[in-house]
């Protein structure tokens, strides 16, 4: 009994839900986005909702049950409201700034490290330690945010680097001085 597959997924106004054979098109203010279907899986489509059904109760459509029914409500919100990550970046020096559409990035390195967003993703910055990675596939925004994360993780002496918002960092003690 999956939990999450059986929830209803219900479409806000102004999103336009289409299933065409395997095909799932979500469009919305924001943008459209596009799911291929797996065969263990259907779709019923009805006054503003959506019900995602299994074929049997086999192992692995129980999994694509839950899933499929994540992803398409991920497209639903992604296509209303959008997703956004924000990264904060700690250390003497190290900024990030705008030029363009790219991501400048200085972090303690002998160059500067340049960012090109992908397709659908947007960045900001509030200040000079502050990155907002914006856009309407969540799996993107969250990979994106993870890719500028890894250019300079936190470390875990002085907790400097580019970390998630809210993000805690488990510091150890420095050398025992004698």
């Amino acid at each position: 009994m999956s939990r999450i597959g059986n929830k209803l997924i219900t479409l806000p106004k102004g999103v336009d839900f289409q299933l065409k054979e395997n095909q799932v098109t979500v469009k919305g203010p924001k943008g459209e986005l596009f799911l291929e279907l797996r065969p263990e899986v259907s779709l019923e489509v009805s006054e503003g909702q959506v019900k995602v059904l299994r074929r049997d109760d086999s192992k692995p459509c129980r999994a694509f049950h839950g899933m499929t029914r994540a992803l398409l409500n991920n497209m639903v919100e992604g296509v209303s409201k959008g997703f956004e990550r924000i990264l904060e970046i700690v250390g003497v020096g190290y900024r990030a700034q705008m030029q363009g559409n790219k991501l400048v990035l200085n972090l303690g390195y002998s160059h500067p490290i340049e960012v090109e967003p992908p397709q659908g993703i947007e960045f900001a910055t509030d200040g000079p330690t502050k990155i907002f990675v914006r856009g309407i596939d969540k799996q993107v925004v969250g990979q994106t945010a993870a890719n500028i994360r890894g250019f300079r993780p936190p470390e875990p002496y002085k907790g400097k680097g580019v970390r998630y918002a809210g993000e805690y960092i488990i510091r150890k003690a420095g050398k025992a001085g004698a």
